[in-house]
């Protein structure tokens, strides 16, 4: 089977046409600046190491959508005959609100659905439902299955997702924790227990550390709380999110700088995080590079975003009753050695303690990081949330 994952930015698009019982993939890659200047696609046929890069104009997603289409049927280039090798198409969807606590078959009435809760991913449903149009309309009769970020998170109990708000802001507004990354922590937690042998029981804690991170507490295969929360601004420190803040320390600044709503926004989802506190770049390799250079703000930056995701561990061991997992995954979490163990540094009472010969040596693929006197597993389970939603698709449509 052939499933093409499709994700929708506001001016971009991703897409991997894959197999979703054997993970090969038979090409990947991204349009962007889609309706701006200078538009351009990536197209990777990793089978053969082919790499290609497309300069020109995508209006729209339609034309992108179309760039894409015609690259993958193209006689010399392509990896299928033509479209009807696709036998499904599987979308991100980044808010999916109460509705959605699993992956669905799009139909006229989910879509009107997801529609509803444009209000609460204003930058991305819009997005993901302008991919799906422009897939019903270039590839028509093929089923369309959306895969939600919010769903593996859905299975939160009240006590976690709820806020200490005037209830009505929850029955009128749908003002909750909803979580996000959820199509990643459903993938690695999935990962994790198959390396620990499949036990009927299990208390995992998966940390998504990317420039966007969250953490999750997976208790028995389902999310018992996560650290994002109406939005992906809640939770530990990030590339250039703040993470957890006091509201008034919110409404304080912006009385004082006399800022918008949208700035005040801006501000704290794009000037703050590592960003905010290192000055210089709100990428992890560049903090670490200040760090090694002695840069003091580099140095507080690593050590704030250490403390952060740390304190979640704990918090969730404590939820969880016990530890029998720790996955990293993400950019961070599967290449930054030293954040690791620095995340882990201090937790040997819980019985996590981490194999420092083996974290410092960089492998491909699933890595046990487990010391030989640790009470807990270890691992770094590099995340696919393509395949994740190619699964998806396939147990959808074939109707597992």
């Amino acid at each position: 089977m052939k499933v093409l994952v499709i994700n929708c930015g506001s001016s971009s698009l991703k897409y991997q046409l894959l197999n979703p019982q054997s993970g090969e993939v038979f090409a990947k890659g991204l349009c962007e600046r889609i309706g701006i200047d200078g538009s351009r696609m990536e197209y990777e046929v990793p089978a053969t190491d082919l790499e290609k890069e497309f300069k020109q104009a995508m209006p729209t997603h339609k034309e992108a959508l179309t760039l894409v289409i015609n690259t993958l049927t193209d006689k010399e280039i392509g990896v299928i005959a033509s479209v009807e090798e696709v036998d499904a198409i599987g979308h991100r969807v980044v808010h999916g609100g109460e509705e959605f606590a699993k992956s669905v078959l799009l139909t006229d009435d989910v879509l009107k659905a997801i529609e509803k809760n444009n209000e609460l991913a204003p930058l991305h449903n819009p997005a993901n439902l302008m991919g799906i149009e422009t897939c019903k309309e270039l590839m028509p009769g093929k089923p369309n299955v959306a895969v939600f970020d919010t769903a593996f998170h859905q299975t939160m109990p009240s006590k976690a997702y709820m806020y200490a708000l005037p209830y009505e802001d929850y029955t009128e507004l749908k003002v909750r924790k909803y979580g996000f990354h959820g199509t990643s922590h459903k993938f690695v937690s999935e990962e994790c227990i198959k390396a620990m042998g499949n036990p009927e029981h299990s208390n995992i804690i998966i940390c998504h550390l990317g420039n966007g991170a969250s953490i999750s507490a997976v208790k028995d295969g389902k999310c018992i709380d996560t650290s994002m929360g109406l939005t992906p601004l809640q939770g530990v420190m990030m590339g250039t999110r703040c993470g957890d803040i006091d509201p008034a320390a919110v409404l304080f600044i912006k009385g004082k700088r006399n800022l918008s709503d949208k700035e005040m926004d801006s501000r704290l989802n794009k000037e703050s995080g590592i960003l905010g506190v290192y000055g210089k770049s709100s990428d992890c390799r560049d903090m670490e590079n200040g760090v090694a250079e002695g840069d003091e703000r580099a140095i507080l930056a690593e050590q704030m975003f250490i403390y952060k995701i740390k304190a979640y561990i704990g918090n969730y061991a404590a939820q969880l009753g016990g530890v029998d997992a720790v996955c990293f995954a993400g950019g961070i979490g599967e290449n930054a050695a030293g954040v690791r163990e620095a995340v882990l540094e201090g937790l040997e009472f819980m019985g996590i303690k981490i194999d420092k010969e083996v974290n410092s040596v960089r492998k491909k693929g699933i890595v046990d990081l487990t010391a030989a006197d640790s009470k807990a597993k270890i691992f770094k389970i590099p995340t696919n949330e393509e395949l994740e939603i190619a699964r998806d698709t396939f147990e959808i449509v074939n109707n597992k």
